[in-house]
């Protein structure tokens, strides 16, 4: 009696376990469920939560140009994805054509300058009694004052100051995700007095008497002098590096031109953009 029992128990074992293996072969997927699925159908009712959301864009920032420095701080967007991912290098690509893209006309920047800066000053001495019209742009993080201001002085009309902080952060932002080494634009001429504009003259027979660099407005950021920041140093740490910093500075310009942000004018002699605020 207890053969026959083991018996039957044995086949009864052996039946379910043939069907189990039946079962396992005609639908896999009882047994293995795909990661890969469960994430489909996640995605499937995320998508399906998504298109109950009201499609309607959120009303756009104001971008008005007359807004101080200090009004706009917290106006700037978020970062995107790869700004933050620095595992994606995004390529140097400069601009097509200096001449073609960057090359405002005086005829074009004087008006502009003139309609939008402070009165020409006679003395540096003066400057004292427009500094309620006048920004000082003598530190920043985003730029340095260069060597090279010597018949200038650091100051600007605030529309002005805002656009040369826009394009310092531009451009390191710009070094940073094409994984340069970290520098910062160099400004080499910004508001001339009178008397500056005069002795340049003496010493430069090409300087305009009608520069627009006398009503704050207008400011030169030099395409060959780059600031390390790692070394503390206007000098240049190779030729190649240097040639794709003035790639990057080119493209972040001709962006704050296309914007209608600005005038540029790409001069080969002083090795500079020379730039008027809109």
């Amino acid at each position: 009696m207890r053969r026959l029992k083991k018996t039957i128990f044995i086949r009864l074992t052996g039946v379910l376990v043939l069907v189990l293996f039946v079962v396992r072969v005609c639908n896999p997927e009882v047994y293995h469920s795909d990661p890969t699925a469960a994430l489909a159908d996640a995605d499937q009712t995320a998508a399906e939560a998504l298109a109950t959301i009201d499609p309607t864009p959120a009303p756009e920032v104001s971008t008005d140009k007359d807004s101080s420095p200090a009004s706009s701080q917290g106006s700037h967007p978020l970062p995107s994805r790869h700004q933050l991912d620095f595992s994606y290098r995004h390529p140097v690509r400069g601009v097509r054509s200096y001449t073609d893209e960057l090359h405002d006309l005086q005829e074009v920047q004087y008006p502009t300058a003139r309609r939008l800066g402070v009165r020409p000053i006679q003395t540096r001495a003066e400057v004292e009694h427009s500094k309620n019209k006048l920004v000082y742009i003598g530190l920043s993080p985003y730029y340095i004052i260069g060597r090279q201001m010597q018949q200038s002085i650091p100051y600007l009309v605030p529309r002005a100051a805002e656009l040369l902080q826009h394009i310092g952060r531009a451009f390191i932002d710009s070094v940073a995700v094409k994984q340069l080494p970290l520098h910062t634009i160099v400004v080499t001429s910004a508001l001339r007095t009178e008397q500056d504009a005069a002795r340049l003259r003496r010493s430069n027979t090409n300087a305009s008497d009608q520069s627009c660099h006398r009503f704050g407005t207008t400011i030169d950021i030099s395409y060959r002098s780059f600031y390390d920041v790692e070394a503390q140093s206007q000098e240049p740490r190779s030729a190649e590096i240097q040639e794709k910093l003035k790639l990057v500075l080119a493209e972040v310009i001709r962006d704050q031109r296309n914007a209608g942000n600005c005038w540029v004018m790409y001069e080969r002699k002083q090795a500079c953009f020379h730039i008027t605020v809109r």
